[in-house]
């Protein structure tokens, strides 16, 4: 055991968690076995407090504990949608790990790429049991940073995709998202629609990652999606009107207790019940789809549970790569 003054906290930076190459799958793997953990009551992770210091902006606090994977932290993560106007990222933020033990401070990182791979890999976990299997068109409405790990996550489990439509309304964003995508996957086929109608029409799953406003407008409506698709809430309900999501056969949620308090700050006002938990639906507990025909949906706010485990891993690779800058503790 190190004494006080031995003691030190790693450092790693966001290329060098990019740097570390921890894929895709990878992340997908942690998120699905955090979710197995979550279904068996074998985590701990309390509502996420935050601060708004600007309308529209947002500053969270994200704890969670889950034993068996011998994970302990917080996220602590920022969201400003203004920022890109200053050529900054929306999403920013630090992740600390503690030893579960000794509750020891073990590592900080950027938490801008574990964001992004997360929501991703939940996305992918989601769409592998409720999506249907013969899934071959893919809707993305934002064509951020997040659009992107949404895409490729969701190539994973969904081997039959062949086309990928997305809109933004920011012309030269969705220009790059089409270019980019195009070239990384020569197997689909990526194109950019004129408005979030055309690219929601006959889509077989729908994903919404426009940003999150305390207003949302109601963008997509009912006679736009089709039967049997399977949508994506994963900026709230940003992007969905009232009516489209009544429409849904099935709605689950990655977590009852934090929908349930983000409807007491306006919004989700007109989501209707949700009573199923995505991890319900990893361990089998609950369906994530009846037929063919039946809609369904994932509304996924994100969980800290799944960002303590990525970052977990990743600093598990940095110990054995010997990566990262030491720093005095005491």
């Amino acid at each position: 055991m190190p004494s006080l003054e031995e003691l030190k906290i790693l450092y790693l930076s966001r290329k060098e968690v990019e740097s570390l190459n921890l894929s895709m799958q990878g992340v997908i793997d942690e998120v699905e076995r955090v979710f197995v953990e979550k279904g068996h009551g074998r985590v701990e992770m309390p509502p996420k407090p935050g601060i708004h210091p600007v309308k529209n902006a947002f500053i969270h606090a994200m704890p969670a504990s889950i034993p068996q994977m011998q994970a302990a932290g917080m996220k602590w993560v920022s969201g400003y949608p203004e920022n890109l106007k200053q050529g900054l990222p929306y999403i920013m933020g630090l992740i600390v790990l503690n030893d579960p033990e000794t509750g020891t401070p073990l590592a900080v990182m950027d938490a801008s790429w574990v964001t992004a791979m997360r929501t991703g890999a939940a996305t992918a976990v989601a769409a592998r049991r409720m999506a249907n299997p013969g899934a071959e068109t893919i809707c993305i409405l934002g064509c951020g940073v997040q659009a992107r790990t949404n895409l490729e996550a969701v190539a994973l489990v969904c081997p039959n995709l062949k086309t990928v439509k997305v809109h933004d309304i920011v012309p030269a964003n969705q220009e790059r998202f089409v270019a980019e995508s195009a070239a990384k996957y020569p197997a689909l086929k990526v194109s950019g629609a004129a408005s979030h109608r055309e690219a929601v029409e006959g889509a077989d799953i729908v994903l919404s990652l426009i940003a999150i406003e305390d207003k949302p407008s109601p963008i997509i409506q009912p006679d736009w999606l089709r039967e049997g698709c399977f949508g994506g809430a994963l900026a709230f309900d940003a992007g969905w009107s009232g009516p489209a999501l009544a429409s849904f056969d099935r709605i689950v949620t990655d977590d009852i207790g934090q929908l349930e308090y983000y409807r007491t700050q306006g919004f989700f006002k007109t989501t209707p019940p949700v009573d199923v938990e995505l991890a319900e639906v990893v361990i089998g507990r609950k369906p994530g789809r009846a037929s063919e025909k039946e809609r369904t949906m994932t509304v996924n706010l994100g969980l800290a549970l799944e960002d303590v485990v990525t970052a977990r891993k990743l600093y598990e690779r940095a110990l054995e790569r010997k990566m990262g800058t030491w720093l005095p503790l005491w």
